[in-house]
């Protein structure tokens, strides 16, 4: 008996069939995979900004201290930064209200959700941000790092000074 065989033609046709279709399953996989990765920040930004709303709350009775981002003391803006960016996925969520500001798509008032951004300004522009969380007695309510010798809390709104900023779209 010869020691080995030779392989003809035929032999090797389904071979060269199933290594073209393992071949394209798999390029069909990764394009469903990339497909799904590249869709899935937009669908599931929602549930994204629910657990940054979570996460905020948590903090709450933290104190205020400047320049801090968490996780046990924070800054208006190192608040919204912990919870959105560090726990919550935000790509490229800036660290400052005033780029936090720009970050965001600006909302009508009327248009707001909780777990949006209000940024309060004056002639300056903006110099603080909160996580709008709903409305209590009519009025709207915000969690926030507010200044020193405070603590992270809700409050309602004190001014009129203020837009409405949303991460829905990122």
């Amino acid at each position: 008996m010869p020691a080995s065989l030779p392989v003809s033609r035929c032999s090797r046709q389904p071979l060269v069939l199933v290594i073209a279709l393992l071949t394209t399953l798999s390029l069909a996989l990764a394009l469903a995979v990339t497909t799904s990765a590249a869709t899935a920040p937009r669908a599931d930004a929602a549930t994204r900004i629910g657990h940054a709303v979570s996460t905020a709350r948590n903090q709450i009775g933290d104190p205020y201290h400047y320049g801090s981002d968490g996780p046990r003391r924070f800054d208006c803006s190192g608040l919204t930064y912990f919870a959105f960016h560090k726990r919550s996925g935000f790509d490229h969520f800036p660290r400052t209200a005033s780029a936090q500001a720009h970050f965001a798509r600006h909302i009508k008032k009327s248009s707001m959700r909780k777990g949006d951004l209000m940024f309060f300004t004056d002639s300056g522009g903006v110099y603080h941000v909160g996580i709008f969380v709903g409305f209590h007695n009519g009025h709207r309510m915000v969690l926030h790092a507010p200044y020193p010798g405070k603590r992270v809390h809700v409050e309602r709104i004190w001014t009129s000074h203020w837009f409405a900023g949303t991460l829905r779209n990122r």
